[in-house]
Parts: structure tokens; C-alpha cells; sequence
């Protein structure tokens, strides 16, 4: 399954930056709003050690990490949803993401101009904020004015969806996102057409300077307490270094830079990872000769719908699947091996896959 991600800002934020850091895919950086006008995209690989311990057990010709797609998407401003500085066609490229990358400035810097001239996240987050809830207030209202014609006469579904539209708008009216709403999986069906910017899970980073990687700082602590009640992860990072962390080719060199900041790992890395926690993905593997390969899917997924992310023949003819926990794979180093020892369980339609499951699924067409 594709799986995509927009990060989104104020201009001067680092958005762009950040981008570089997470592709090969150089997206201009200047000092200046709207540099970024089409939105970039970038294929990044996920970050996952049980990928090598595959690889060197199985000797494959390939090994196929699973992906990730970043879109960085052009600075909103204030007045967005009226259509300023380009406002609607950046909240169109928003509405196909999954979820959004909030990149929140967590830095002073005289040589890089702030939109606003003064540095201030929860400002700039009510901005964004503000912008996106009045695009989803727009889409509701619109679709109330349709609704109410259908229901007046009557109609049952209409007049249920009616109500949906109207808690939905008087939450917005209250100045709050959608994601932070009480909803059911009825209701979310209702609404589902509309693509609501705020009601698509996110995760905040905060962009801080080279001193505040650590530790971070006010700005980051403030931001930290402003989104608690959105249940919303904030990670810090600082993008300028994480863009030199992914110049360097050699893992060696790479480890020596991160080991001069007192990190372990890059904050890009942590941020896809989050990524996937916030949308309840996890992987499973395929090993052979030929290719090691991750697949993602949804959390909870039964076996045959893990099946389709390879073929959708495989879903449709789905008999069952052979599953090595991958902690067997790696204690017995074969599929022979994993045989012999009862370790290769065969599972039907209503099996749960389980994050690191290696399967092979037989099927018939």
C-alpha cells in the first residue's frame, strides 16, 4: 500500500529543507515564501534493521525496502482558504495526503525572515490551524446546503447525515480540529467524501537550531503542551543538520556525525517511524533467493488483505499462508530448518498478521 505524507508550514519554516534531508530529490531552499510552488515528492526508504538480518540469511539478489512518500508542499499563509498566496491549490495537494508533517519553527535566526517578523510556534500553528479548519468549515457547509434539500423531504439517511455535518461544523466553530472530535465509524463513513484537512492525523516538528537537538527548548516545550489534547506526537529536530546527516554515503562517517551531536539516530528516521505508529501500520516480509522485500499494511490485517498488497490475485484466491516468526527465521537460518523444527505455521483466512511475520501465501486463481 502506498502510504503518503505532506509536510506543511509557514514559508521559512524549513520545510523545504527538511526535504532535502529526506530524498535525493532536491527541492530549492531560498529565504524567501513560495519558493516551493508545485509540490515535491520524495520515495524515501523505511528504516528497518530486520531487513539486514534477512538479507544475510537469505543471500537474496535483492533486498526491497518498503517506502514512504514525503510531499513537501508549498508555505501556507494567512488568508489561505481565501485563496492567498496560492492558498487553494496548496490545500488541494493536502487533501491526498494521509497524513500531515506540521513543521513548526522552533528557532531565532536574523538571516532567515519570518512571515510574521517575529518568531512565535503557537502563532504560526494557529495560522495553520485556522486556515485548514476554515477549508473543511467551506466543505461542510456546502455539503449542509446540499443535505438539507434531500432531507426536508424526508429522507432518513439524509436527515442522519445532516446531523453528522452539523456536529462536525459546530466543532470548527468552536476553533477545534476535527481529528480532536468524538466520532464513530459511522459517522466518519458519512464524511469520508469530503477529505477533511483536519481531521487527517499529525505529527509536529519542531524545527530547532544546532544547541536544541537534545534538549530542545522553550519554544518546543510550549508547542509539547499546546497539542496534548490533540494526542499528537511532537518530535524535535533541526533540519539543517539533519540535511548534512543524509549528504554523507558512508554509514561510518555518518555514525561518527551523529555521534559529535550526541544522537543516536537521525530525527528523520524517528519521524518515519512515527509516521507509521501514527497511521497503525506495521510490516511483513517475503524472503527467498530472488528477493527480501517489507510490505506495509494496516494494523490488524488478516491474511488475505496482506496478501493483495502483492497481487490483488493473491487476495482473490487467497488458500493460506505459511508465516516464520522472524525471531524463528533468525535462530534456525533456513525455511527448511524452520520446517523441521514445527516452527512453519500454516494459517487460514482469519489469521491476524503480526508486525515482522514472514509469509508465503499459497493461492489459486
Amino acid at each position: 500500500m502506498s502510504l503518503q505524507c505532506g509536510i506543511v508550514g509557514l514559508p521559512n519554516v524549513g520545510k523545504s529543507t527538511l526535504f532535502n534531508a529526506l530524498s535525493d530529490a532536491k527541492a530549492e531552499s531560498a529565504n524567501y515564501p513560495f519558493c516551493t510552488i508545485d509540490p515535491n515528492v520524495g520515495v524515501i526508504s523505511v528504516p528497518d534493521k530486520r531487513l539486514g538480518i534477512l538479507e544475510e540469511i537469505a543471500n537474496p539478489q535483492k533486498v526491497i525496502p518498503a517506502v514512504i512518500e514525503f510531499v513537501d508542499i508549498a508555505g501556507l499563509v494567512k488568508g489561505a482558504s481565501q485563496g492567498e498566496g496560492l492558498g487553494n491549490k496548496f490545500l488541494a495537494n493536502i487533501r491526498e495526503v494521509d497524513a500531515i508533517i506540521h513543521v513548526v519553527r522552533c528557532f531565532e535566526d536574523d538571516n532567515i525572515v519570518h512571515v510574521a517578523g517575529k518568531v512565535n510556534p503557537l502563532e504560526d500553528k494557529e495560522v495553520i490551524d485556522t486556515e485548514l479548519q476554515l477549508k473543511d468549515l467551506d466543505s461542510i457547509e456546502k455539503r449542509i446546503a446540499r443535505t438539507q434539500k434531500v432531507a426536508k423531504s424526508g429522507d432518513k439517511t439524509a436527515k442522519r447525515e445532516l446531523d453528522v455535518l452539523e456536529k462536525y461544523k459546530n466543532h470548527l466553530e468552536e476553533g477545534k480540529s476535527l481529528r480532536s472530535i468524538e466520532t464513530s465509524e459511522d459517522e466518519l463513513e458519512i464524511v469520508k467524501e469530503l477529505y477533511l484537512l483536519t481531521a487527517k492525523p499529525v505529527i509536529y516538528l519542531a524545527n530547532v537550531d544546532e544547541e536544541s537537538i537534545i534538549d530542545g527548548n522553550e519554544y518546543v516545550e510550549k508547542l509539547r503542551n499546546e497539542v496534548q489534547h490533540e494526542n499528537a506526537q511532537v518530535i524535535t529536530v533541526c533540519a539543517s543538520v539533519e540535511e548534512q546527516i543524509a549528504s554523507f554515503d558512508d554509514p561510518e562517517e555518518r555514525e561518527l556525525f551523529l555521534e559529535e551531536y550526541g544522537l543516536e539516530e537521525s530525527g528523520l528516521n524517528r519521524l518515519i517511524r512515527a509516521s507509521y505508529a501514527l497511521l497503525d501500520l506495521i510490516t511483513y516480509f517475503t524472503a527467498g533467493e530472488k528477493e527480501v522485500r517489507a510490505w506495509t499494511i494496516k494494523r490488524g490485517w488478516k491474511a488475505p488483505q496482506a496478501a493483495g498488497v502483492i497481487h490483488t490475485d493473491f487476495e482473490k484466491g487467497f488458500i493460506k499462508a505459511e508465516v516464520i516468526k522472524i525471531n524463528n527465521y533468525k535462530k534456525y537460518r533456513t525455511e527448511a530448518a524452520c520446517r523441521d523444527a514445527g516452527k512453519i505455521g500454516i494459517e487460514g483466512k482469519d489469521y491476524i498478521v503480526d508486525d515482522g511475520d514472514i509469509m508465503h501465501f499459497r493461492f489459486n486463481v
